[in-house]
């Protein structure tokens, strides 16, 4: 059955790169996504290669297994082609490419993938990512070593574990078959829009509910404005829906679109080729390579560093604030023990050092005197102001407030006249604040 929907491809160079390595592919059926590496001329050759090679599959299958199975082995031959090319072109060596496609069988889309392009699906208002990168920062991300947050700023983001290249002629590629309905949106890309656009924007374009070819405009801007610094490439698929559906011509962009086919440079006399040499960045301008093993090792190793720094960071900066903290609480505490009040301890008046208030069950206050004066022996009306506590500004004030109290005290048989009116009846105690007279004859 024929795939009835709408689709559209966009590629850009982005605001770095010199030239375009990407490839893309919005056919009846087939879709594809290809972000060559190897350099300036490798990566294109790369991709578009892979392009070129996928583009057969635009047709229709029988079932969805059928079409996986030419997925497989279409991709796997093309590993061949390109080991063909490198033992050529000593200068292309090290060339290679992701490949992230689908293809539409009745209710179905059959997807192959390898590398570090993705595919989305945006359904029923969500957005989903279905491929898995096959980077070392997503085996860190799986094994639990970082978040994903982490991962999309990490120094070795685009260190690739699987490509499709000159380096392995039976590439592992993951292949699934997902249902598929009306209303379903598929976006493919390559990391020049994942990597520089977050998934939040990303499903906020794709819920407007443009059509796809403004849909892939809306997220190309989003890169560049976000700086492009890698070639960016789009393709979303509408299933079904009310924009117009497939023409009959398929949509190809990237070096993929070059008018006179894959181009393979003729031979030069070149350095000898390795992902070490010190010349090769500046030769090739990589972003994306498939590490030996014992760089792998040395990947681990560093990450193990990072993370070491990182926690000992993270202890210095929590002992540094405990520190404070604990400065800060003696500085405080340190305070609060040159202040005084006057209070009751059971049936007589103390002096306290300290202030009334309390730190949960930690008092903040101890009994620097016991006067000897019993609360009994005070009128009511000063007996309640001892026991609501009276501060002081200093252990003398407080010494004062305690020889007025005894100004006050009950002679045996003297009747409390405080207790007709505790309010009005009794004086404050309370250390006065000091008042400033003004000497007639002062300037102001």
């Amino acid at each position: 059955m024929v795939f009835i929907g709408s689709s559209a491809a966009i590629s850009h160079t982005g605001k770095v790169r010199s030239n375009n390595q990407d490839s893309g592919y919005s056919g009846s059926n087939l879709f594809v996504v290809a972000d060559g590496m190897g350099g300036h001329a490798g990566g294109d050759v790369a991709s578009a290669i892979a392009v070129q090679k996928l583009e057969p599959l635009d047709q229709i299958y029988g079932s969805p297994v059928e079409a996986e199975a030419a997925l497989k082995l279409t991709i796997a031959s093309t590993a061949g082609d390109l080991i063909q090319i490198a033992s050529k072109r000593p200068e292309l060596a090290g060339l290679g490419t992701t490949v992230s496609s689908i293809v539409m069988v009745d209710d179905n889309a059959v997807i192959a993938h390898i590398g570090d392009s993705r595919i989305y699906l945006y359904r029923d208002g969500e957005l989903t990512q279905i491929t898995t990168d096959h980077t070392f920062v997503q085996r860190l991300v799986d094994s639990g070593r970082i978040t994903p947050e982490e991962a999309r700023y990490h120094p070795r983001r685009s260190v690739l574990m699987r490509v499709l290249g000159d380096m392995d002629p039976n590439p592992e590629v993951d292949t699934f078959i997902m249902p598929t309905h009306d209303g379903d949106r598929w976006l493919l890309c390559s990391d020049g829009l994942s990597g520089v656009v977050d998934e939040a924007h990303i499903g906020k374009a794709m819920r407007q509910g443009y059509a796809p070819g403004r849909t892939a405009d809306i997220l190309l801007k989003n890169a560049l404005d976000g700086g492009a610094p890698d070639n960016v490439t789009v393709v979303i698929v509408d299933v079904g829906g009310q924009h117009p559906l497939f023409t009959g011509t398929p949509t190809i962009v990237g070096s993929a679109s070059n008018p006179q086919g894959v181009v393979v440079p003729a031979a030069r006399t070149v350095l000898p080729t390795s992902w070490f040499h010190p010349n090769r960045a500046a030769a090739n301008e990589p972003t994306h390579f498939e590490p030996e093993p014992e760089y792998l090792q040395e990947l681990i190793a560093e990450d193990r560093r990072r993370r070491r720094r990182r926690r000992l960071g993270a202890i210095g900066a929590l002992l540094l604030l405990v520190a404070a903290v604990a400065g800060g609480l003696a500085l405080f505490f340190s305070w609060t023990q040159t202040r005084y009040y006057v209070g009751a301890d059971d049936d007589s008046v103390v002096i306290y050092q300290g202030i009334q208030q309390s730190i949960g069950p930690i008092s903040l206050s101890e009994a620097h005197e016991d006067t000897e004066l019993l609360l009994a022996d005070l009128p009511q009306a000063y007996r309640t102001q001892v026991e609501r506590t009276i501060t002081a500004r200093s252990l003398a004030d407080a010494e004062a407030i305690v020889d007025r109290l005894r100004s006050y005290q009950l002679e045996p048989g003297e009747i409390d006249e405080t207790l007709d009116d505790e309010e009005d009846g009794a004086d404050d105690l309370s250390t006065p604040t000091p008042t400033v007279t003004e000497t007639p004859g002062s300037d102001g």
